[in-house]
């Protein structure tokens, strides 16, 4: 008898125990969707993610969009500059085919993607879900257009000027770059890719510029020579390139081509003046006087041309 008691007391234990657990998961479920449920019945926006974008120019854009306890209801994306629809659900609704809506189910996250962002991109976008009236998210997306120019400290009014044997340093950089482009290709006279060697007479060396978001790619050019100018074009995979013109001097100065360059024109403007004046002057007496006015002025300007040192006052 004791036998049998002790039996059906160990299983009334045993019943109770499954009783109290039953009830205690029933109990923590109960807390578990009024937790769920809560303030919000129905779908509502997780602004946890973030509401600025900014991506660079050339590359992708991901704005995202987390939406709870959706339910029946869909997601839409509407660019709001123009209300143009670009999106419900995963249907695209717009031509470009850069913009794609991507839905992770483990997150609840509606992304928009954008691809290869152009400038036009930037403006607000608008996440909505289709409720009666509907609700909305704003995300803004910001576009950066990096800058790139070629630096040099032998650059003077964007051309460059070195003597035969020296070593010029063309250093391109790219300011303002969110992503460092995969290659920077070096060109000579537009067509002709410069390898890039470690050593011997050209090198090109490519890094980050610390404790900023500049990029630098150099290209250095030993013992330079008379074939070695022309120009140098620095051209990033993802970027507009950059270029300049150099100049190999084998003994003349700087100032001397530029005033070859810049005085000639000068010189013809005041010929042409002139050649107007003999023209249009009916008087014979009067073209003679011109004439002889013209040619000492080209006599006069050839002579100071042949002499800089005359210009120079004492």
């Amino acid at each position: 008898m004791r036998t049998s008691s002790c039996i059906n007391y160990y299983l009334l234990c045993l019943v109770c125990w499954i009783l109290l657990g039953i009830s205690g998961v029933c109990t923590r479920s109960h807390s578990l969707v009024k937790r769920m449920t809560g303030l919000y019945t129905g779908p509502y926006f997780d602004t946890s993610s973030p509401t600025n974008i900014t991506a660079q120019l050339g590359t992708r854009a991901f704005l995202p969009c987390k939406v709870r306890q959706l339910g029946n209801k869909s997601v839409s994306w509407v660019r709001k500059k123009d209300s143009h629809i670009l999106s419900v659900d995963r249907s695209m609704f717009i031509a470009d085919d850069r913009f794609q809506s991507i839905f992770v189910e483990a997150s609840d996250t509606w992304t928009l993607q954008i691809k290869y962002v152009q400038g036009k991109d930037e403006g607000e976008y608008e996440c909505q879900i289709s409720t009666e009236p509907k609700m909305s998210h704003i995300i803004k997306l910001n576009v950066v257009v990096p800058k790139i120019e070629i630096e040099s400290r032998e650059k003077s009014n964007g051309d460059m000027y070195v003597k035969t044997g020296s070593t010029v340093t063309l250093r391109c950089v790219i300011k303002q770059s969110l992503e460092v482009p995969f290659f920077v290709f070096w060109y000579h006279e537009g067509n002709r890719v410069l390898d890039y060697q470690t050593g011997g007479k050209l090198q090109i060396l490519a890094k980050r510029v610390d404790g900023t978001t500049d990029f630098s790619s150099g290209l250095v050019i030993h013992n330079t020579r008379k074939e070695d100018s022309g120009n140098y074009t620095c051209s990033p995979n993802n970027l507009d390139s950059a270029s300049v013109i150099l100049h190999v001097l084998n003994g003349e100065h700087p100032a001397a081509i530029q005033r070859g360059k810049s005085s000639i024109p000068g010189c013809c403007e005041v010929l042409w003046w002139l050649a107007g004046g003999v023209t249009l002057t009916q008087n014979n007496s009067h073209r003679l006087l011109i004439f002889v006015l013209t040619t000492m002025m080209v006599v006069l300007t050839q002579s100071f041309l042949s002499n800089p040192a005359s210009l120079v006052p004492r």
